[in-house]
């Protein structure tokens, strides 16, 4: 099939690539040229501009958006827009808020147009070994784009989630569960770091993915990191977050649903942020004041 794709970053690019491998054809675009010269030297067609994409696909045309959630999304639907026909379908496979991606559903439809919203997971792995996608919308737009997200996605690897809203929303819940996972093996891991046996932890990472109730993906990862620095110490213990573990714990209260391990792991980010916390010097205050504990002077 043919497809213009609209963001050309760490997952976008490979994304286009492995179109491409699959013999689609794609237009692409990016505000970095030397990203789009590098998908047109793979054999898609370059552009420029949105306008230039979306003169490059015949109608009805389906445009792919990889772009960062939020602004950068309306931002781009506001231009690109007055540019497609009714018919058209677009595609966010961003982190999108899936409350947004149910408002920009609303939008494309008042004007002819389709939108469907797909959560994808597989980092920059996925352009060897496929994507995770779940895919929220209509099933006919669904089965318009089914010969790409065959090429995109290893064997069951999309399924049609639900309508518009349900593909960011599942991914939401994907990324919550995922924060919460690295924690565990995060702390685990710390543990051992900290006791008494000189263990090597890619070596032990390792054997617990062969058959151990605890292997994953996720423990691979671990023992490819801890072999190519076995302290970590390369590494500054500062993790961000990309929004839907917020929005993941947010969809927990809103439903009352405890959530007790998905928080505490969202705070843990937050707490990795900090150095030398407020919150931390009053503790230690507390201590001295009461049991005439020391304290470390600044």
């Amino acid at each position: 099939m043919k497809l213009g794709f609209v963001g050309l970053g760490r997952m976008g690019l490979n994304m286009t690539l492995r179109l491409l491998r699959s013999k689609h054809e794609v237009a692409a675009f990016d505000r970095s040229a030397e990203k789009v010269a590098e998908a047109a030297k793979a054999g898609a067609t370059p552009a420029r501009t949105l306008a230039e994409l979306v003169q490059a696909l015949s109608a009805p045309r389906v445009v792919w958006l990889m772009i960062p959630a939020g602004k950068p999304v309306d931002d781009t639907l506001d231009e690109l827009v007055p540019l497609l026909s009714k018919g058209d379908l677009v595609v966010d496979g961003g982190n999108s808020n899936w409350k947004e991606s149910q408002r920009r559903g609303e939008r494309l439809a008042a004007a002819g147009m389709f939108f469907t919203d797909c959560g994808v997971s597989g980092g920059i792995w996925g352009l060897d070994l496929g994507y995770c996608m779940m895919v929220g919308g209509e099933a006919a737009s669904i089965l318009r784009l089914k010969p790409a997200l065959d090429s995109l996605a290893p064997k069951d690897g999309w399924l049609h989630v639900g309508r518009v809203g349900a593909g960011h929303y599942s991914k939401m819940i994907h990324n919550g569960i995922e924060y919460g996972m690295m924690q565990s093996y995060a702390e685990g891991f710390e543990i051992l770091n900290a006791s008494d046996f000189r263990y090597d932890l890619s070596k032990l990472a390792h054997l617990w993915n062969q058959g151990s109730v605890v292997r994953s993906w996720l423990l691979e990862l671990a023992e490819r990191a801890f072999a190519k620095d076995p302290g970590l110490a390369k590494i500054r213990g500062y993790v961000e977050d990309s929004g839907e573990g917020r929005w993941t714990i947010q969809e927990a209260i809103d439903r009352s649903v405890p959530a007790e391990v998905l928080t505490l792991a969202l705070m843990s980010r937050f707490r990795s942020r900090q150095d030398d916390s407020f919150r931390d010097r009053v503790v230690a205050a507390l201590r001295a004041e009461f049991g005439g504990h020391a304290v470390k002077e600044r």
